[in-house]
């Protein structure tokens, strides 16, 4: 990820992120994908209504695909409102998806959604991870990391 592309995540002004995962997952290599979204998707997205949970990615045929993710129907949508646990396609190039493919391969790893956000000109874009899964002592150290960091930053503010 380079600074560029931080900057245009932290001007979005939708952040829908996927907090379990980094608790979870060791973060291995990060991707930036565009994803293909419906008319009423878009919308529900803009408006914060999505949940990244329980979503994954999977390659189908040499295409990246989008599972699990909730969007929430479009309050105003009529009868052409949008299923909210569908499928949705990525959009990477070619080299990033078999990049990915051939480290899948491994085991342990897996592509998981980290953060969907709407870039500078009003496009839906989905961060994915290539991560490996944490075994139960690494969560415990997590915990510990955070809840030391917590009273450093007590500690610090009281100072």
């Amino acid at each position: 990820m380079n600074k560029e592309e931080q900057e245009i995540r932290k001007k979005s002004p939708v952040q829908i992120r996927n907090k379990k995962a980094s608790f979870e997952y060791f973060f291995v290599d990060t991707y930036m994908a565009g994803i293909v979204l419906t008319g009423t998707e878009i919308k529900s997205i803009r408006l914060g209504k999505a949940s990244l949970v329980d979503a994954y990615c999977v390659i189908i045929n040499g295409e990246m695909w989008l599972k699990g993710m909730n969007v929430s129907p479009y309050f105003y949508g009529s009868y052409s409102n949008h299923e909210s646990k569908r499928d949705r396609k990525l959009l990477l190039t070619r080299r990033e998806i078999y990049r990915l493919q051939e480290a899948l391969k491994q085991v342990g790893y897996t592509i998981i959604p980290t953060l969907v956000f709407i870039d500078e000109k009003g496009r839906a874009k989905v961060d994915i991870a290539l991560a490996k899964g944490k075994k139960m002592y690494d969560k415990r150290q997590s915990l510990k990391d955070k809840e030391d960091r917590r009273e450093m930053d007590r500690a610090f503010k009281n100072f």
